[in-house]
């Protein structure tokens, strides 16, 4: 019997982690070459992940939920002639047993804790706020009431866990850490071969709050019960804190999206220009093409008007399709047109782009625009789809926006926001009249597009909405 690790593969372009989302597959199931055992998160995409190689799953090193650095074993399987290990999975939620003798240059590997010994440095977590541990743990530290504060007592005699190595414990341990903010690293474990158990958690996190709920010397021994009164008080802002803060994990995309957004702030010097005017013959235009039994089928909306305008403007401006070169002092002009679309979805908001937008008809435009839409409800979004944009559209109007000032995406030229279209007094043909009227936004990397450039960009994006025939004329 021989036992094969896969492990968590860097799935983008200089992944460090991945957080996995679901597994098809328990300790004792037949897997063959190519089968999807899992589905992870990471650089705002969801993606399955294959196993490699034939044989019966042996352990899943890590529990949903869990984020893991790539490089680390997060399943291993048993290939050739072997009976399934039954007892193996058994082992997750039971405790662990006197494990054989192991070599002393490698720890043996307990299934459900991951490896014992790793070379993999992980960051370390931000224990949570004192109240609200108590709030979660449900249970409330005793005052004592000595006659003068009495000095702590000294922590056990118990060795933590050895630096650099990975804290020992069953996955639901792990998440009840997790979830109380106590950093398994820190605490003492009393589990039979140095196992943290479920109590040792529990007593971490009581020691973490009993200085905070500890008060001054009480009153003597004989005050009446009405003295009791005070305890409560002094348990009671943990629950209020906690009643009045919620702390949520930063990561997947939520992570990437703040780590990209702050990098680009800090490094592109961003211009945004705005530009209100009529819409309304583009909306006309936009009912008409849904009459029109050649786009029968398609779905036909002002987006794929405004994205159609953004790419006859870009043939009329080609300079605003660049990206800056950094380390080549270098303005790299694109002759092709990889348009992003913001999406929000439920693990946050995400750019996916259509890839040679520049070279699709109106009907084709619009296929590209309801897959990549559907696509990123459905949280298949690839990776791949996310990369090598080059000019990107964030439609904040849906959601009843005027317009706002949009964060380039790394490594793109522009973003156009486009505000809500509203019925609105506008002077047309001399006489005040209800009309379609919109603001866009277009916030530029002023390294690659100067104050002109950008001018004459927006103002030809407005203008062909303004007059539709222009996607004509100007194409």
């Amino acid at each position: 019997m021989t036992i094969r690790e896969f492990k968590m593969p860097d799935v983008g372009e200089g992944l460090t982690e991945a957080e996995i989302l679901k597994w098809y597959v328990q300790p004792g199931d037949t897997v063959t070459d190519g089968q999807v055992v899992c589905e992870v998160e990471t650089a705002k995409a969801a993606v399955e992940l294959p196993i490699p190689f034939d044989g019966v799953v042996h352990a899943l090193l890590f529990e949903e939920g869990t984020t893991v650095d790539v490089g680390q074993v997060i399943i291993s399987v048993q290939t050739g002639e072997a009976e399934a290990p039954a007892p193996v999975a058994a082992a997750v939620e039971a405790a662990p047993a006197a494990a054989e003798p192991a070599p002393a240059a490698r720890q043996p590997v307990l299934v459900g804790y991951g490896v014992s010994e790793s070379s993999t440095k992980r960051r370390p977590r931000k224990a949570a706020p004192a109240p609200a541990v108590a709030a979660q743990n449900g249970t409330a530290a005793p005052v004592a009431a000595p006659a003068a504060p009495a000095a702590p007592a000294p922590l056990p005699a118990v060795p933590a866990q050895p630096s650099g190595e990975r804290p020992l414990a069953k996955p639901p341990v792990r998440k009840l850490a997790k979830d109380l903010g106590i950093d398994l690293a820190s605490v003492v474990p009393t589990g039979d071969g140095g196992v943290v158990t479920r109590e040792d958690v529990h007593a971490a996190a009581a020691a973490a709050i009993t200085p905070q709920a500890s008060a001054p010397a009480a009153a003597p021994a004989a005050a009446p019960a009405a003295v009791a009164a005070p305890v409560a008080v002094a348990a009671a802002p943990a629950v209020d804190a906690a009643a009045r803060e919620t702390r949520i994990p930063v990561k997947g995309v939520r992570k990437v999206t703040a780590q990209a957004m702050v990098g680009s702030a800090f490094t592109a010097p961003h211009v945004t220009e705005f530009i209100t005017f009529d819409v309304t013959r583009t909306m006309k235009l936009v009912q008409e093409l849904k009459a029109d039994p050649d786009l029968a089928g398609l779905r036909i909306n002002p987006l794929l008007l405004i994205a159609k305008a953004v790419l006859v403007a870009i043939r009329r401006n080609p300079d605003v399709n660049a990206s800056w070169d950094e380390a080549a002092q270098e303005i790299v002009l694109k002759h092709y047109v990889n348009l992003g679309i913001a999406a929000a979805t439920p693990r946050g908001l995400i750019v996916p782009n259509i890839k040679d937008a520049h070279a699709k008809t109106l009907g084709e435009l619009s296929e590209s625009l309801s897959a990549l839409v559907a696509t990123a409800r459905d949280g298949k979004t690839s990776p791949a789809d996310m990369q090598n944009g080059t000019i990107t559209i964030t439609n904040v109007g849906v959601f009843g926006v005027d317009t706002g000032t949009p964060i380039l995406n790394p490594g793109e030229s522009a973003i156009l926001a486009v505000g809500a279209i509203k019925l609105q007094p506008w002077v047309h043909k001399g006489k005040v009249k209800p009309r379609h009227v919109t603001t866009l936004a277009l916030s530029f990397d002023h390294r690659l597009i100067d104050g002109e450039l950008g001018s004459r960009f927006l103002a030809d994006i407005a203008s062909v909405l303004e007059h539709p025939r222009r996607l004509i004329t100007w194409s």
